[in-house]
């Protein structure tokens, strides 16, 4: 058997192989959040999307776009280049916290929210939206419309709306660091689980 033969016959199909695996490889989930997801006084490998890529086995991988201190707007600006970097097939959206606390007019808060989704979508990414909720103390009012932004975008855009891990994390103090609204290194592997059962079902069934 002329083995050079039989490789020049197969060598488009191999080829064809290693780019279809290479796609597949590539599949990811951007987290673009703020130091909720950034890992806030602690490591990057401690926080909770390091974590969960350990636990997926990067199947997909999770990439850790956050940066403490970043407001819906800032996230906005950033966005491009990581979609262009990371090509991710989803992107979480974890941000408002900070316009939140800052007491940002919801508007401008929805319509940057807005933008970060219509900008995930035209680079054919899947985006999926984390619900944020503010402390109690910043009232009712604000707090329902802060709130309402995220169910009506979600359904706008018809896409996914994930449950905010910090109402379950609240509840714990130690889970809590010393300023009352960040999540401690203790918390983060309960995190890490309850977003995968958040996360799982959405991205693991479309692979």
């Amino acid at each position: 058997m002329n083995f050079n033969n039989v490789f020049r016959w197969h060598y488009p199909f191999l080829l064809l192989l290693l780019l279809f695996t290479r796609v597949a490889s590539a599949e990811s989930l951007l987290v673009l959040g703020d130091s909720l997801s950034a890992g806030y006084r602690m490591s990057a490998s401690q926080a909770w999307p390091a974590l969960l890529d350990k636990k997926w086995q990067q199947q997909p991988e999770v990439i850790n776009g956050s940066i403490s201190g970043d407001t819906a707007a800032q996230g906005l600006a950033r966005l491009p280049a990581l979609l262009q970097q990371h090509h991710p097939r989803w992107v979480l959206i974890e941000l408002g916290a900070n316009d939140g606390l800052r007491g940002f007019p919801p508007q401008n808060i929805e319509q940057d929210l807005s933008k970060i989704i219509s900008t995930i979508q035209a680079a054919d990414a899947k985006p999926l939206l984390m619900q944020i909720r503010l402390p109690t103390n910043y009232g009712r009012r604000y707090n329902e419309a802060f709130s309402n932004i995220y169910t009506r975008l979600a359904q706008q855009y018809n896409i996914p709306l994930v449950p905010f891990f910090m109402e379950q994390v609240y509840l714990k103090p130690r889970w809590m660091q010393q300023d009352g609204l960040h999540p401690a290194p203790d918390a983060q592997a309960f995190i890490t689980d309850l977003m995968d059962q958040q996360l799982a079902p959405l991205v693991k069934h479309e692979q």
